[in-house]
């Protein structure tokens, strides 16, 4: 009976273990959708894949690299205050190297080694990426532009590299580097592990000093500068129509009241109003060919 418990236990031990482990997929039967990219309907992507041309300024490839890099929350355990982490931090090649990323996730979630700063006439939108969902491995390929230069390569699932996933790879020498990798460059915001209680006195932000802006005395407006030229020009027209005129409205109105002459005058303009709509009349007529009333003369 004793024998039969414990063949029995270990049955169930050995059947959990085999339905909680879930089996590492390798991604290489993805699909080429072109421009480098290729995916699978299980969680594996590559885009950026480039294996045969060659980034401005590289005569030829100077060497072919391979590498596995692993994802996981394990290998953060050795940087306090992240959660996930690459394997490896830095990477270094020559200039023009044809290098294979072989991309291992280790988790039960989705990650990313995204390369940033390429050749965007290379590589679309500047980027190479692999990318696996749950345990898997992911491979692609790129060649390294010349030069001396170094690239971030993160993880850009929301708050993993600010967690931890992110690392630097130096083609050449490399520019510089880049700050907060874990184990190679110092945080710019460092955690605070020592546990001293807060105090007003040393954490309260410095209080900001507002410089007041001298005042200065506003300079006087300078009068606007009217240009009387067009004035002149028009009492100058005025006087000169007055002066024709005059002679013939002398006659005209000649032994007439104030009274008497505003009324010719009014006259005068309903007269020439009634000439143009006669005009108008008659345009509309040539144009339309239809025959139009012809308003009576007063």
């Amino acid at each position: 009976m004793v024998k039969f418990v414990s063949l029995a236990t270990l049955v169930c031990a050995l059947s959990v273990t085999t339905v909680s482990a879930k089996e590492m997929q390798d991604h290489n039967q993805m699909m080429n959708h072109g421009d480098g990219h290729l995916m699978d309907m299980d969680g594996g992507m590559v885009m950026g894949q480039n294996t045969d041309t060659l980034p401005g300024g590289c005569d030829k490839i100077a060497a072919t690299k391979e590498i596995t890099v692993h994802a996981g929350h394990k290998y953060s355990e050795k940087f306090p205050g992240t959660m996930f982490a690459f394997d490896q931090q830095e990477f270094q090649f020559e200039p023009c190297t044809k290098l294979t990323v072989h991309f291992i996730n280790e988790d039960e979630i989705r990650h990313q080694w995204m390369m940033h700063g390429l050749p965007k006439y290379l590589y679309p939108k500047g980027m190479f990426h692999l990318e696996v969902s749950g345990p898997g491995k992911v491979s692609g390929t790129l060649i390294l532009p010349p030069g001396d230069k170094t690239y971030l390569v993160h993880c850009d699932i929301a708050q993993h590299m600010e967690k931890g996933m992110k690392a630097q790879l130096k083609v050449g020498k490399g520019s510089e580097d880049l700050p907060s990798i874990p184990g190679v460059t110092a945080a710019i915001f460092p955690d605070d592990y020592s546990g001293r209680p807060y105090d007003p006195k040393l954490d309260a932000p410095a209080p900001s000093t507002t410089v007041a802006a001298p005042v200065v005395a506003a300079a006087p407006t300078p009068a606007p500068v009217v240009d009387d030229s067009i004035v002149s020009g028009t009492t100058v027209i005025g006087l000169a129509i007055g002066f024709i005129a005059a002679p013939w409205l002398a006659k005209r109105f000649k032994g007439m009241s104030a009274g008497e002459i505003i009324a010719t005058v009014l006259e005068q303009v309903a007269h020439g109003v009634g000439y143009v709509i006669q005009l108008i009349g008659k345009l509309i007529k040539m144009v339309s060919g239809k025959n139009v009333i012809a308003l009576p003369d007063k």
